[in-house]
């Protein structure tokens, strides 16, 4: 008796899986062309291959090849487990299982180029791109005029705040959070210091846009620089020493458990809050506070790339100074001196509070010696610090303006106010 076979009305067929409608060969396995790139690259972004994979999961290796290739789907019952395997939500999970139709570039400049086109297509991969930029800038930052990174700085923070409010999955919405605090802190430095530190507004605009997307991110390190920075606009800008103080103890708090090298700059910015007020026991309280994190310091700290050596003398200088100790100011500014390395803008802060301190033991050769220095390095760098620091140390020069050394570095400032 010959048996009935079913035969197929056509070679695919349509079947819902996830919500959405894909095709299929009436087998459950689909029609060559989709692929799900970004349940791949997850898994790779998260440092797993597909062996590891399927190891954590009980499968066979081509099983994760399948899914990848969007070939199968995963079982109901496999899904909660491949979740936590990602470390992403079932909601999350089920939208990495929807299949691309569309490859992505393959160079990392490409995949952004792409995201920024397809905004709901941005993974973690285009993210991390985008942060590495970022963090390139702020390499740059200490050497290199704010003026020259302001414009692809600003192009950086629009698209990451861009692609974070078109992002739809958990995790990548989180990293974009972090890349927006990344590039809105920078952002604050950058518009102070291009304005030569006049747009408080601006920058503390930005800086709490990076607390905020820091917090978002649960990333308390970057919350913390961020706080940090705010403070600098109190501290040198708007010269409000009990707010900065306010900032300063609460980026300490936050980063106490997290990185040495931020709550230990907290505690400086701090000492020196305390110096501007005249609170001598506070402020050498804070700087005992500081050298201790410091001496805990290691490689492994998120916040290590912000840290130098000479910071606490550079610092603990910065403090004798507002307490009228010039002596131990000198000491400690000349120590923060031979431990900068290159020219950075932080060196012109350490030279301009050099001249100040000359100045006020008389000692007006070392002064200007000091002045023409700081001039060298602002010539190179723009630091609006250290012009800050320049202008008043020539200021207290004016009792010797007659004298041709003094004459000199005087025509060297103003030729640094020619556009």
């Amino acid at each position: 008796m010959a048996q009935n076979r079913c035969i197929p009305i056509a070679t695919t067929c349509m079947s819902w899986i996830n919500g959405s409608v894909t095709r299929s060969d009436g087998m459950g396995r689909r029609a060559p062309g989709f692929r799900r790139h970004r349940l791949a690259q997850r898994r790779k972004a998260i440092g797993l291959s597909q062996e590891r994979l399927a190891e954590v999961l009980g499968v066979d290796r081509s099983t994760i090849v399948r899914w990848e290739r969007a070939e199968t789907d995963p079982q109901p019952w496999h899904r909660p487990h491949l979740a936590t395997a990602l470390k992403v939500s079932i909601e999350e999970l089920a939208d990495l299982l929807l299949p691309d139709t569309h490859q992505p570039p393959a160079t990392p400049d490409g995949r952004l180029a792409y995201a920024l086109r397809l905004p709901g297509r941005v993974d973690l991969i285009t993210v991390a791109r985008l942060r590495e930029r970022v963090r390139h800038l702020d390499e740059r930052y200490d050497q290199t005029p704010s003026t020259l990174l302001l414009a692809e700085a600003a192009q950086l923070h629009g698209q990451a705040v861009f692609l974070r409010q078109h992002a739809d999955v958990g995790s990548v919405r989180r990293e974009l959070a972090a890349a927006v605090a990344e590039a809105a802190t920078l952002m604050g430095q950058l518009v102070w210091d291009a304005t030569q530190r006049h747009d408080h507004a601006a920058s503390a605009t930005y800086f709490d846009q990076a607390i905020s997307a820091a917090r978002e991110a649960r990333d308390p390190v970057a919350e913390a620089n961020a706080i940090l920075r705010k403070s600098y606009l109190a501290l040198y800008g708007t010269r409000r020493p009990t707010a900065a103080l306010a900032l300063t103890t609460q980026a300490a708090a936050v980063s106490r458990r997290d990185s040495h090298v931020l709550a230990g700059l907290a505690h400086l910015h701090c000492a020196e809050a305390h110096a501007m007020l005249g609170h001598v026991p506070d402020c050498t309280e804070a700087l005992g506070a500081a050298e201790d994190h410091f001496a805990s310091v290691g490689t492994q700290d998120p916040a290590a790339a912000l840290y130098c050596p000479s910071h606490y003398a550079r610092l603990a200088g910065s403090c004798w100074l507002s307490l009228g100790q010039s002596t131990k100011a000198v000491k400690a500014l000349e120590t923060a001196h031979h431990l900068i390395a290159v020219r950075r803008k932080s060196t012109a802060v350490v030279l301009g509070n050099l001249a100040l301190a000359n100045i006020r033991h008389r000692d007006l050769d070392t002064a200007v010696s000091y002045l023409n220095l700081a001039v060298d390095v602002i010539e190179r760098t723009r630091a609006g610090g250290g012009l800050t620091l320049a202008f008043a140390a020539a200021r207290q020069l004016r009792p010797w303006s007659g004298q041709p050394l003094v004459q000199d570095v005087n025509d060297r400032l103003l030729t640094l106010m020619t556009p």
